[in-house]
């Protein structure tokens, strides 16, 4: 299994994005992804996998979860550590769906 720093460079490209708006069923912003250090990673990935239907439900969040890579497993051991890892396991334990809006 490849490492999140290995996994990362795969992704596509994020320059000239600014920010990763997670909307609920509501019309709420319910968390927001800044592109920028400490949080890139994230960013990335959260983008890459919302790409192919502007949104993420619990099978995107499936896939996010792997390419969080050993972050995902360090999420789980340590609950609040990864918090972008944590809204993920939500998200599927309560079959949620965001809506993804990037800027």
């Amino acid at each position: 299994m490849a490492t999140f720093a290995e996994v990362i460079q795969t992704l596509l490209p994020i320059e000239g994005l600014t920010r990763l708006d997670l909307v609920g069923g509501d019309g709420q912003v319910i968390a927001t992804i800044e592109n920028r250090p400490g949080s890139q990673g994230s960013f990335r990935i959260y983008h890459h996998v919302a790409q192919p239907q502007g949104a993420i439900d619990a099978e995107a969040a499936r896939v996010a979860l792997e390419l969080f890579s050993e972050h995902t497993a360090d999420a789980r051991e340590h609950p609040g550590r990864h918090p972008n890892i944590d809204r993920l396991f939500e998200l599927i334990q309560h079959n949620q769906y965001f809506v993804v809006r990037i800027s």
